[in-house]
Parts: structure tokens; C-alpha cells; sequence
């Protein structure tokens, strides 16, 4: 079984068998409060799907604000650790993509949008599938003011994601794996600094 584990926009968790099929999915809108509720989502995820071996946890890296992935990272790094399996990290808005492709069966260049807060969207453009079946990126994702977005976008259809699904993202994450593939690295796509700054060094004060 794959867990997979999304923070970006709500709260998300899924475990999928390892041909892709939906075991069981939990998940909470509120784009806040995401250490609140992770663990009861966590919990009803596993008790959906009984008995069986997790072999892997793919974790959403973003784009997302910094303390809610940080929260989302945290959950599916320290699952890993525990049971001595590995953490497969897949950009966010790649399973945001395949819910369009497969579930809408868009197949032209295509937006997903999401909310980056502070009056702007992150932007990833995709067109279709490649030979794994990973949604296939044709633009870096950016951000860019909400107010500026459709000129951005020149006409490209945009689709405004709220929530993600945590199936598809352990679906891409499954199908990285088997391609032998690695879709991000490590950090986190915050796309913007947090707020908090560690404090410079006080001041040398003389005699």
C-alpha cells in the first residue's frame, strides 16, 4: 500500500493498493488548521483500510504556505521513519492535474491555480500525460497576482483547484516510483519566504 499525505491547500490523506486503486482517503477543507486535524485524518485513513503493509508515504510538496506544508512533510516523513520506508516527495499540483486529466479528460495545455493567499495564485501549466502517466509539466510553477492571473495565462484554460485529492497524488507518486523517476527534491515549494527570520546576532556593546 502507498500512503500519501497533503497539506498545500486543506488537509489530505490517502492509502492506495499498489495498482492504484483507492483504499481510503480522509480529508478537511479548512485551509488552516492543519496540525489539528491530521492526526484524526490519518487515523480514519488506516482504520479504513484494516490490515495490509504500507511500503511507501509520498508526501505533497507544495506550492503552499509555509507552515501548512511544513505540517503535511513533517506528518508523512515521521510515518516513514517509524516504519523504516521511504518518503517519495511529488509537487502538489501534479495530482491536481491528473484529477483533470482523468477526470475531465483534458488533453490541451491547461493552468491548475491555487491559492498562494495575499491576493496571489501559484500557477503550474500541463498538457496531457507522458509515456508514465505523469501529468506532463510544460511551464515551471510561478506566482503571480490574482488580479494579473488571466492576462498571465493569455487564454489558456485555467483550472482553480481548492482542495486536492491525496489519491491522485499517491497515484503520481506510485507511478514516479515505477518509472524510476524523482518529480521534486526535498524542500518544500514555498515560492515565497516565510515571515518568521531567525534574529541577527545582538550588537557588541562597548566598554
Amino acid at each position: 500500500m502507498i500512503l500519501a499525505v497533503d497539506t498545500s491547500l486543506g488537509t489530505a490523506v490517502a492509502l492506495i493498493d499498489d495498482d492504484g486503486t483507492r483504499l481510503s482517503d480522509a480529508s478537511a477543507a479548512d485551509p488552516l488548521g492543519h496540525a489539528e486535524v491530521i492526526g484524526e485524518l490519518l487515523v480514519r485513513a488506516l482504520d479504513e483500510t484494516g490490515s495490509g503493509s504500507i511500503d511507501q508515504v509520498v508526501a505533497g510538496m507544495g506550492p503552499g504556505p509555509f507552515t501548512g506544508l511544513r505540517i503535511g512533510i513533517a506528518t508523512a516523513r515521521t510515518f516513514a521513519m517509524g516504519r523504516g520506508i521511504p518518503v517519495i516527495p511529488v509537487p502538489s499540483h501534479f495530482a491536481a492535474a491528473l484529477t483533470a486529466i482523468e477526470r475531465d479528460a483534458v488533453t490541451d495545455p491547461f493552468a491548475i491555480v491555487t491559492d498562494a493567499r495575499r491576493r496571489e495564485v501559484a500557477i503550474t501549466v500541463f498538457a496531457g500525460t507522458d509515456v508514465d502517466g505523469i501529468p506532463n509539466m510544460v511551464a515551471d510553477t510561478v506566482l503571480v497576482a490574482r488580479a494579473d492571473a488571466d492576462e498571465h495565462l493569455d487564454g489558456m484554460r485555467r483550472i482553480d483547484v481548492e482542495t486536492l485529492s491525496a489519491v491522485d497524488l499517491a497515484r503520481v507518486g506510485a507511478r514516479a516510483v515505477a518509472a524510476g523517476r524523482t518529480l521534486t527534491g526535498s524542500e518544500p515549494l514555498y515560492l515565497r519566504q516565510p515571515d518568521v527570520t531567525v534574529p541577527g546576532a545582538p550588537k557588541k556593546v562597548g566598554l
